[in-house]
């Protein structure tokens, strides 16, 4: 007999969740004006907001805290870091920050201005936020069949080659970089091949542009190529992520999803220009060049964290968890982004509270349904998040509308994935009777899903 999978790993401390009452969730979710991201911590009960800064450190990564190194300037903890860095992706420069998004605004501080265009895959909501907020475009490049939610193919994250060159031939003094989002998180968490990888460096030579991948979720691509795509079976993972950065000019990482820290983040690159462009917006907004805003002990935890989360045996454990909760929802019958990603399930909102208006968001209705059901944070994925054309001040429906049940790294055992899947069934079962959603009392201009205020209908 074929024996069943388990975890590399086994659990040396717990941390306890309580339970509440549908009475008292009712209370908090008012209270919180319909935004889950208003809750408190202690009022939820299993907790899929994200997988950002939320995944339970190794030993070996406690251990390597306790030599961090805080000196302001030239600290031990950050050569540890860079070196782990360079080996892992061959980018020669390197800026710590406190996180992805610090990265995104110390990088795109220098190479962002107003006019500009930035084709990519499906660019998430930081991204897209820093790009419009310097008054650019982020131009969504990303295959059609990603809008598909139940068509099945390996790669979903893909750029369009097609979309790509059309965007570079019009537009092209107008482009200062292409970027890649590796895994494709608002596609769905969904891969892109390293042939997509290669079509869009190809055509990046032709038209003389530079590459930047967003890889917040790079050693979960890699694992994806392993077992997806053909010849790459016997590579390593740490080889397979060598080979995705010498298709890239440079990096920006939110450490707190594949690097397995509460917080961090850092730029790398091969373009000194880049490097010397940044390092002034890194002392202006985030501190000297060797801290960045991370201390020396999270940069020690970072730098074991890379180096044990590109391990097959660590992304295995991981990404068979996120199938896991697949499998369950297969068998009650709810539609979600297919295949499974990496890191979370996007369930299709759309095809499930097919009685909720777009104008009344659908998918945030299904947020606050699936809370009120068993205490479960998701996160909406769709039409909030989608903000308002800058332009017309619409809101923008073009896209999916998911929620998103993003799985925390090592945290949650196959018994909370249970839970999950039933309270999700027990929401679908009486889908008929949601009639109506939510609407917006209060937004920001930018980035709204994070503070916005919502009224139930």
């Amino acid at each position: 007999m074929k024996l069943p999978f388990a975890e590399s790993w086994k659990i040396k401390m717990v941390e306890p969740i309580k339970k509440s009452t549908r009475e008292e969730r009712e209370n908090w979710m008012r209270e919180a004006h319909y935004n889950v991201f208003q809750l408190k911590s202690e009022q939820v009960y299993i907790d899929l907001i994200t997988d950002s800064g939320t995944g339970a450190m190794s030993d070996r990564q406690w251990a390597a805290m306790m030599l961090g190194d805080e000196s302001y300037a030239g600290a031990t903890s950050f050569f540890h870091l860079q070196e782990t860095i360079q080996r892992l992706t061959g980018f020669e420069y390197v800026i710590p920050t406190h996180q992805g998004r610090a990265a995104e605004n110390v990088l795109f501080s220098y190479l962002v201005h107003e006019g500009n265009i930035i084709p990519g895959n499906s660019h998430f909501d930081t991204t897209k936020g820093h790009i419009e907020g310097r008054k650019a475009t982020a131009l969504d490049c990303t295959i059609d069949e990603a809008k598909d939610t139940q068509l099945e193919i390996p790669f979903k994250g893909n750029v369009d080659p097609l979309k790509l060159e059309q965007a570079l031939q019009k537009y092209s003094d107008r482009i200062p970089f292409i970027i890649v989002t590796i895994t494709n998180n608002t596609a769905g968490g969904q891969p892109v091949s390293m042939q997509n990888l290669r079509e869009v460096r190809q055509l990046a030579n032709k038209y003389n542009k530079p590459v930047l991948f967003d890889s917040a979720r790079f050693a979960e691509n890699a694992y994806f190529i392993k077992t997806r795509e053909e010849g790459y079976s016997d590579k390593s993972i740490k080889a397979i992520v060598h080979e995705m950065f010498d298709l890239a000019d440079g990096m920006t990482m939110s450490a707190k999803k594949d690097g397995i820290v509460n917080m961090g983040g850092f730029i790398a690159t091969r373009l000194e220009d880049w490097y010397n462009g940044a390092k002034g917006f890194c002392v202006q907004f985030e501190g000297y060049l060797t801290y960045g805003g991370m201390n020396g002990r999270d940069m020690n935890a970072l730098a074991v964290g890379l180096d044990e989360n590109t391990e097959f045996e660590n992304l295995e454990s991981r990404i068979k968890q996120v199938q896991y909760l697949a499998d369950k929802l297969d068998e009650y019958g709810i539609p979600y982004q297919r295949p499974a990603g990496g890191h979370a399930i996007f369930v299709d909102a759309s095809k499930i509270l097919t009685n909720v208006p777009k104008e009344e968001f659908p998918a945030q209705t299904l947020t606050i349904e699936l809370f009120l059901e068993a205490g479960i944070r998701g996160c909406e994925i769709g039409y909030i998040l989608a903000d308002r054309d800058p332009v017309t001040r619409e809101n923008r429906f073009g896209g999916l509308d998911m929620l998103r049940l993003a799985i925390p790294r090592r945290v949650y055992t196959d018994n909370h994935m249970n839970v999950v899947a039933v309270a999700l069934k027990n929401v679908f079962d009486r889908r008929e009777e949601i009639k109506r959603g939510v609407q917006i009392s209060w937004e920001a201009p930018l980035m709204r899903h994070f503070t916005v205020k919502l009224e139930r209908l």
